[in-house]
């Protein structure tokens, strides 16, 4: 088993119960988690790690939200996914440093979430059009299904996504955890593959369920009483926070 001080036991349910809160209630969490994550394992194990704990919220949050869905929004983004998460089992196959990934995360981060500033404050006609265009789809789809492979860390790249596309709050959530808790599902053969998942991973995330379950139902309770306007700002700057994490790490 790991070998883990208190502290890092302590960190460890801290991030079991933001993964709760962030797959119910404020989805650019997640970034958080995977930063402290990593400074506890190797960067590389921790995804492993992680991954079943994001399943486990997603289920729930599906379950709570399984009627707030824009399912057309998740078809398009399909085919694009697959192609992103197949290009990040390649990486993960041959580079074994995240340090280079990293970086290349948190620029796209921050490049896409400029577009979505400059389209809310300004909403020039191109910008608007942006959302619409079957290039972006392309573009966010692929990015997603990459970052989520090699990092569990596409929460901002889908958090400014489906901003863009102005979904209100609970589609936003329902949406995303659909989305996630399919591509978590046909990630963890790859995993087990890349021996990033084993009986030891399991048995750890077994002890933090509870953990889990009480950030699902802190997320549930607290996301009504956010207005929408407030909603949006928050993720956004988690998204910020996220990215320059990822690039000054």
């Amino acid at each position: 088993m790991f070998d883990l001080t208190t502290l890092d036991i302590v960190l460890v349910v801290l991030c079991a119960i933001l993964i709760g809160i962030s797959k119910t209630g404020l989805p650019t969490l997640g970034i958080l988690v995977v930063a402290v994550m990593a400074s506890i394992f190797p960067a590389r194990e921790s995804i492993g790690i992680v991954l079943p704990m994001l399943i486990t919220a997603d289920i729930v949050a599906v379950t709570y939200y399984r009627r707030s869905v824009n399912w057309k929004t998740l078809f398009s983004l399909l085919p694009w996914v697959l192609g992103g998460l197949f290009s990040g089992f390649i990486l993960l196959y041959f580079i074994v440093s995240s340090r280079p990934i990293e970086i290349i995360l948190g620029v796209i981060i921050l490049i896409m979430l400029a577009l979505q500033i400059l389209r809310e404050r300004w909403g020039s006609k191109w910008l608007d059009a942006i959302p619409q265009s079957k290039w972006f789809v392309g573009i966010m789809g692929t990015l997603a299904g990459f970052t989520t492979m090699v990092g569990n860390a596409a929460g901002p790249i889908m958090a400014i996504f489906l901003l863009a596309i102005a979904l209100p709050k609970k589609e936003f959530i329902g949406t995303g955890a659909w989305f996630f808790l399919s591509v978590n599902l046909i990630k963890v053969p790859m995993y087990i593959g890349l021996g990033l998942i084993t009986w030891e991973t399991v048995s750890f995330n077994a002890w933090v369920i509870p953990a889990i379950f009480g950030g699902t139902y802190l997320g549930i309770k607290f996301l009504p009483l956010i207005p929408q306007k407030q909603f949006n700002i928050i993720i956004l700057l988690l998204a910020v926070f996220g990215g320059f994490r990822l690039l000054l790490a």
